[in-house]
């Protein structure tokens, strides 16, 4: 595809990074000179320099042969102009726009391209980062807790621990262990490296970083069996009131004991105006370890690092949980940092542009495509699809999980079917039924199936899967 990315920010990095690995024709347009050839200079695209609302940068970018514009400018008010300029004047097919404002939601006739902004899809990042935060507060166990089919099925990723049910046992004796519930392991990495060829011999070691499969009904069972029973979170410090802390706290507020460090009075008295009263506002230093004693940070069930600085983040998370806070929480968008993090004493360094990157990924993925997690990085994903067609026009439909070919360290997880109500019940409504496929599961025309790719680089040949020949259209 000629995909057109405006704003090389971390986020616009994150996306051209990923699709330019991808072998799509990438065009990246910012003011920043020094920027563009640094990343020109690293990967494989075109940059040009300049305004992206105006029309003759647009135009110098590409925009009358693209595919698709991903406005991804630091202003909303950038990518909203940007969609509209492309749409108007290059009747550009496809248009993304990133948004950190609440006010513009999909849908709104305000922003869409018959008589608002142009703009076909919205991605919010700072909304993206919140709910996946939100994930890890409800199931602390996890390292990361990721939605499919409409938040019915969970994948979740879990470090094994010793002494917990499934560890040290293979994987074929999982349904002895934990009957109550149906789960399926796509995938574990062990010491950075992912294990191929899972079978049911294959074992889990403590240690491991497994993902799992699983109804969002059993996600706190397949927890225990992997990391044990952690107490539930009641205390959180979250350092940073910028929007990503404004916006986590308003939501987990009224449930939880809350504290938020912010070192700016002017935005502490904003913080306070916009929470409830029994959110305790701090001005400080989060790396303040008097600070923290004095909050007793050690009685904390989840310390959130959330400010704009990594270094900040990173050392007051380490301070954190040195000091005894249970599970720290760090976001760090430098990817060297969060490399060097990876295994230490943060239990979790989040990439705000890596977490949101899927939603973008979403739009670009070829065939029924209809969710993208990206995982470990970037280097692995999970994909939701929709089979459609007939057994002549489809890979997947009307066909065995073990018929259907997919990529080595690719791993079909998940069928989400819908059930034909009984004619003579108008109420029943259509029932939905979450399935962990054998190699014998029949897939059939409209289900939604999830897969998990190991390596990136194989995600053409999982889209082809969700395609239909041009006959059956």
């Amino acid at each position: 595809m000629n995909i057109l990315i405006l704003g090389a920010g971390r986020v616009g990095e994150s996306v051209a990074e990923s699709l330019v690995s991808e072998n799509n024709n990438i065009t990246i347009v910012d003011t920043d000179p020094s920027r563009l050839q640094e990343l020109q200079a690293r990967l494989d695209l075109r940059v040009v320099v300049g305004n992206g609302i105006q029309p003759s940068v647009l135009e110098q970018a590409g925009a009358a042969d693209a595919d698709m514009l991903i406005a991804c400018a630091a202003n909303d008010e950038t990518n909203l102009v940007a969609c509209k300029v492309a749409h108007e004047r290059f009747n550009l097919p496809r248009t993304i726009a990133r948004m950190r404002s609440p006010e513009f939601v999909e849908n709104d006739p305000l922003i869409s391209r018959d008589s608002g902004f142009g703009v076909d899809h919205i991605v919010c990042p700072e909304q993206i980062v919140t709910d996946y935060i939100e994930k890890l507060i409800d199931y602390p166990e996890a390292l990361q807790v990721l939605e499919f089919a409409g938040g019915m099925l969970n994948l979740i990723a879990v470090r094994a621990i010793e002494g917990s049910p499934l560890v040290k046992h293979r994987l074929g004796e999982i349904p002895s262990l934990v009957p109550a519930c149906e789960l399926r392991v796509v995938a574990i990495f062990r010491n950075e490296s992912v294990l191929l060829d899972l079978d049911g011999d294959s074992t889990i070691e403590h240690g491991d970083e497994v993902f799992v499969l699983a109804a969002s009904k059993d996600s706190h069972d397949v927890l225990v069996a992997m990391h044990n029973t952690s107490d539930p979170v009641r205390k959180l410090v979250i350092a940073g009131g910028g929007n990503v802390g404004l916006r986590l706290a308003r939501s987990i507020a009224n449930n939880h004991r809350l504290k938020m460090i912010e070192p700016r009075k002017p935005r502490c008295e904003y913080l306070a105006s916009q929470l409830p009263s029994q959110v305790l506002i701090l001005q400080g230093d989060a790396t303040d370890a008097r600070l923290l004693e004095e909050e007793r940070v050690n009685e904390t069930d989840m310390f959130l690092a959330l400010t704009n600085d990594d270094e900040t983040n990173i050392m007051s998370a380490l301070l954190a949980k040195q000091m005894g806070a249970a599970k720290v929480l760090a976001i760090v968008n430098r990817k060297a940092y969060a490399d060097l993090v990876q295994g230490t004493q943060i239990d979790v360094a989040l990439s705000p542009a890596h977490a949101a990157i899927g939603s973008f990924l979403t739009y670009v993925r070829r065939g029924n495509v209809v969710a993208v997690h990206s995982l470990r990085r970037g280097t692995a994903e999970a994909l939701e699809g929709i089979v459609l067609g007939d057994r002549k026009s489809s890979r997947m439909a009307q066909r065995r999980v073990d018929q259907i070919k997919l990529p080595k360290g690719a791993s079909i997880g998940a069928i989400v079917r819908k059930q034909a109500s009984d004619p003579e019940d108008a109420d029943q409504g259509n029932a939905v039924q979450v399935l962990m496929p054998h190699h014998d599961t029949v897939i059939e025309a409209g289900d939604h199936v999830v897969i998990f790719v190991s390596n990136k680089k194989d995600i053409y040949l999982v889209e082809k899967l969700f395609q239909v020949e041009a006959s059956y259209l």
